[in-house]
């Protein structure tokens, strides 16, 4: 499947999408419960990658060519789009590291988490990607209002996976004996699921900024930067949990 910029089709994909992350999302969690192995579950987390970074983030406009006038609003996106990816992979050698950490200190071992509530915030997080592509699809093609409404449940999506995570799953596992001071298995939860909560955190004040902007008629279909770099963040924030579910909820065995 190739990306396309028509609006219906551009739609249609991103539904289409969706339905295939949602059905890998599923085949992890029975992989995970019925064989544990951790092959099967590294590669349908890494097509996840592909999906999300090619058709949400759209990585491939990388390499589109823009006006070659230095003052010209495609050219100053272009170096803005590369700005913004350099800063993307910056960020992801913090998630990397926490990710290495994870495997040196626990190896084939996972902590007590719910795991009904780890599928549930996952797929609230995969579900607003969804809608923030739409969102973004839509101003792309000057519909403000359909942005609006569907950056708005977006919104309201990461704020519900933030206070999973912070509110519901932290309080639980603390219930569990699972604390930063009990081992590596807490510090190593907390320090992982912490930095990503604050990432989604500055998501959600980013798309609460960029729905402002567009209740001022900032954006226009020609000219919408900020909501297209709104967006890659947030598939971003998507993008590192897709790695980091699996290596908490998933793989390896329950600690004794």
């Amino acid at each position: 499947m190739s990306h396309t910029h028509d609006k219906s089709s551009a739609l249609s994909q991103g539904v289409v999408i969706f339905i295939y992350l949602a059905v890998l999302t599923a085949l992890e969690y029975f992989v995970a419960v019925t064989f544990s192995a951790v092959s099967i579950l590294a590669v349908v987390a890494v097509i996840k990658l592909a999906l999300v970074m090619y058709y949400y983030m759209h990585i491939y406009k990388l390499n589109e060519e823009g006006e070659s006038d230095r003052d010209s609003y495609s050219y100053k996106t272009g170096s803005n789009r590369l700005g913004l990816w350099l800063f993307l992979l910056s960020d992801a050698f913090v998630f990397a590291g926490l990710l290495t950490v994870r495997i040196n200190l626990l190896g084939l071992t996972r902590p007590h988490l719910n795991q009904m509530l780890g599928l549930f915030v996952t797929v609230v997080l995969l579900i607003s990607s969804f809608f923030m592509n739409r969102g973004e699809t839509l101003m792309a093609n000057g519909d403000r209002k359909g942005f609006l409404t569907n950056t708005m449940i977006t919104f309201v999506l990461g704020l519900g996976f933030l206070l999973g995570v912070v509110a519901v799953e932290w309080p639980m596992a603390a219930a569990e004996g699972l604390t930063a001071s009990s081992g590596a298995a807490g510090a190593v939860f907390y320090m992982m699921t912490g930095m990503h909560a604050f990432h989604v955190f500055t998501g959600l004040v980013f798309l609460l900024i960029v729905m402002n902007n567009a209740r001022k008629n900032v954006y226009s279909a020609e000219k919408h930067w900020g909501v297209e770099a709104a967006a890659v963040y947030w598939h971003f924030v998507d993008l590192v949990w897709i790695i980091f579910y699996p290596a908490l909820y998933l793989i390896g065995k329950l600690l004794a």
